[in-house]
């Protein structure tokens, strides 16, 4: 093996791990605001109004996220990668840490709501600047040929955390009721000082990207503002965003809302933490195997039918659902993610070929930041407020279809951009021109 094929393996194992960090931290938030917040930080008389108020501060982190991509973007474009990804994993480990420590509603009253969502915001700014700085520090390290590969593994990150946060609830579920509801949620938060040494140690020991230090190296990272060259051509950013949608609008769906949805219409607990299990282990499965597949077949085509099959298949999925049979549970939130899979595998791949180095980590982290704001941050906020008169899964097929059209749609916008170079210097919105390598 060459020098830089180990590097490369070491940037994306460090990638990897940074982004598998983030995601437990952000992830186990949304699983315990299905399963505690709305009790312990947003009590009611009324569970679907309390419910509401739970997604409502879940959905200020995603509202944060772009906050973050915008900050951490300019920063990254500006100061470096790997400075800018210490940061962010940083500000997650603390974050995530301090909701561990924080009293409940009964404890302080209307503060404790407030500290929690002021913490859930510090994790959406983290989250927002880490994402794209993970996958441009393995896209700018890549061979064209190679990249969607290569970023499957940081994308798997994701679905590695929510596996992970997963297997953390699962296990302290086992707990009595009242010692869970007392302490026992708080235990995977702690975790996080633990995971954010490991994270640190690994991310510290690569280097920088070779794509930024040439621009570096040639001045050009001084000439503007990267947000201000951005939204100069905005098209680039709002198709970014709307072919992301649809990954995340299911990720919200099948993962997120689906806790809540199943124990309202009767699931048990295991049953429901099981399937969301089988579910995060087939998206760790489709993630990078669609990323390697979009560089054979190209990033449009895998995405294009992952989307399809949303629309397509998003009525019968939900019919397995109220089937209250527990294999058919499975089945659904497995074909779900996969779907998903489909989607976000090639989603990082295709949005670091859509921008010029200089403002490469504002465009990208943008982009995809919008995409999981209203895709995943209003999704359960708006599935929960069509549940008040009751569990029904029509709504929420409607809500996946719709997302899957809005994705289908900036597909054929975009066009294929697999195979264009990243050293380019081609304007932003140059979508079809840029030269390969």
């Amino acid at each position: 093996m060459t020098a830089e094929a180990r590097d490369l393996r070491r940037i994306a194992v460090s990638s990897l791990v940074g982004t598998t960090v983030e995601y437990y931290d952000f992830m186990l938030y949304a699983t315990m605001t299905a399963l505690v917040f709305d009790r312990l930080f947003f009590p009611g008389s009324d569970h679907s109004t309390a419910a509401v108020a739970a997604f409502g501060g879940m959905a200020a982190g995603y509202v944060a996220r772009p906050l973050g991509g915008i900050l951490f973007g300019h920063i990254g474009d500006r100061l470096g990668r790997k400075r800018t990804l210490i940061t962010t994993m940083s500000l997650m480990g603390v974050a995530s840490f301090l909701i561990g420590c924080l009293p409940t509603y009964e404890m302080i009253g209307r503060a404790a709501p407030v500290l929690l969502v002021a913490l859930r915001i510090a994790q959406g700014i983290a989250v927002g600047g880490e994402w794209g700085g993970a996958i441009l520090m393995v896209a700018e390290h890549a061979t064209a040929s190679s990249r969607g590969r290569w970023n499957g593994i940081v994308q798997m990150g994701s679905a590695l955390g929510s596996l992970l946060s997963t297997i953390v609830v699962t296990a302290l579920s086992r707990l009595q009721h009242t010692d869970f509801m007392s302490w026992g949620w708080r235990v995977p938060f702690l975790l996080s000082a633990v995971l954010l040494m490991v994270g640190l140690y690994v991310r510290v020991g690569v280097s920088e990207s070779p794509v930024f230090t040439a621009a570096l190296q040639g001045a050009r990272p001084g000439k503007g503002i990267p947000l201000t060259t951005v939204l100069r051509r905005p098209g680039p950013v709002l198709l970014a965003c709307a072919a992301g949608i649809g990954a995340f609008s299911l990720s919200a769906l099948f993962s997120t809302y689906m806790i809540s949805y199943t124990r309202n219409i009767g699931y048990p607990i295991s049953v429901i933490l099981t399937s969301k299990l089988w579910g995060v282990i087939a998206l760790m499965i489709a993630i990078p195997a669609f990323s390697a597949l979009s560089d054979r077949w190209g990033r449009r085509t895998v995405m294009m039918g992952g989307a399809v099959a949303i629309v397509v298949f998003a009525y019968p999925l939900y019919a397995l659902v109220d089937s209250m049979s527990t294999p058919r549970l499975i089945l659904a939130v497995v074909a779900g993610q996969v779907i998903e899979g489909a989607m976000l595998g090639p989603l990082g791949a295709m949005l670091s070929e859509m921008f010029d180095t200089t403002v490469r980590y504002t465009g990208v982290s943008l982009g995809y930041q919008l995409a999981a704001l209203l895709g995943a941050g209003f999704t359960p906020l708006l599935a929960s407020s069509l549940q008040v008169a009751g569990p029904r899964s029509g709504p929420l097929a409607m809500i996946a279809v719709a997302s899957g059209l809005v994705t289908i749609v900036a597909l054929l916008i975009i066009g294929e951009t697999a195979g264009r170079s990243l050293w380019a210097g081609a304007a932003p919105a140059d979508l079809e021109g840029q030269p390969r390598r």
